[in-house]
């Protein structure tokens, strides 16, 4: 079985103790670990699959906090990086009523955006590894070209890339080229997982099945397209397999994609995926994933906070399990 790398931002979810308020109006916190990559990567390890995160935190107490979480949950972090020039990240965040979320960002610059390409190293990856990555720390800074080291390194040695643009557009003065930077970087994945709220402005294509077909560019095998609590719907070149959400009671929808992706990598991983065989594991087993992969995001919106509220494996499995006719 292979092994999951995420290389992105690791940061302080600082969540409001209320909901239905504006951010200006919150007046406690309560302080979660975050961060997309760094979710993906505590799904998988809480899931029993081996992970690493790549990134690189400030020598301050919320970076030791979030070193001591990622190794509770078995996130492996002899990748992470410390350094005495800039602070580790945090994201105050606010929920409406509904558990969806607006954000403000503390990083000019933080931590993980000074991790530079001289401290990927391209022996850790392997034919059956997966990278994963997302859009926040693509802006431009040393991170970025990090991110290009590890994803070229990662193909070299025949293992799978993932992109979750995930995006946030309150971290980039120029929504535009937080658009073009996007598009530079889906080509170089073999898994493009995108929502039904980014789809037409990364494209710029309001046709939905258009959009769809516009992202299979380069390297792009596999389009997954989340549709929140109405599931998923997957696309390779050759087939669309639809799948259905969960209806749960939300508490939080913190880290929801993360959670969806995080089940989705760590069932191809189980599998042995490599980029030979990506597309064949998906035509066999596309119901049993996607189940998984679904219960994954709908489990973790029940309770607040996204790496606190990661279920156990057995907790998905059970809950997705097909129901005897």
């Amino acid at each position: 079985m292979g092994k999951l790398f995420s290389i992105g931002e690791v940061l302080i979810d600082m969540i409001p103790a209320q909901k239905g308020l504006q951010l200006k109006e919150v007046e406690s916190f309560t302080r979660v670990p975050g961060g997309a990559p760094a979710n993906v990567a505590a799904v998988v390890a809480t899931y029993g699959n081996e992970s690493a995160l790549i990134t690189k935190v400030g020598e301050d107490a919320f970076g030791d906090f979030l070193v001591d979480t990622l190794r509770e949950v078995g996130v492996g972090t002899d990748m992470v990086y410390r350094t005495e020039e800039a602070n580790t990240a945090l994201a105050f965040v606010s929920l409406r009523e509904d558990g969806e979320r607006d954000f403000s960002f503390y990083r000019n610059p933080s931590a993980d955006l000074l991790l530079t390409e001289d401290e990927i190293n391209p022996d850790w990856f392997a034919s059956n590894d997966v990278l994963h990555f997302c859009s926040v720390d693509l802006v431009e800074s040393p991170m970025k070209y990090a991110h290009m080291k590890a994803i070229k390194s990662m193909k070299e040695k025949g293992g799978v890339i993932s992109f979750d643009p995930n995006v946030r557009l309150p971290l980039w003065k120029d929504h535009e080229l937080c658009r073009q930077t996007i598009l530079e970087f889906i080509p170089q994945a073999h898994i493009v997982k995108i929502s039904d709220d980014e789809l037409s402005f990364i494209t710029g294509i309001e046709d939905e099945q258009q959009a769809i077909q516009y992202l299979f560019t380069g390297d792009v095998q596999v389009v997954v397209f989340t549709k929140g609590a109405e599931g998923a719907t997957l696309y390779t070149k050759q087939a669309v397999y639809e799948s259905n959400g969960y209806k749960v009671a939300v508490v939080d929808t913190t880290g929801a994609g993360d959670a969806f992706i995080g089940g989705f990598l760590y069932q191809l991983l189980s599998r042995d995926v490599s980029q030979e065989n990506l597309t064949a594991i998906l035509d066999s087993d596309h119901d049993a994933i996607l189940r998984f992969a679904n219960a994954s995001g709908a489990l973790t919106t029940t309770g607040k906070g996204a790496i606190s509220s990661i279920p156990a494996k057995e907790v998905v499995e059970q809950f997705c399990k097909p129901v005897a006719n």
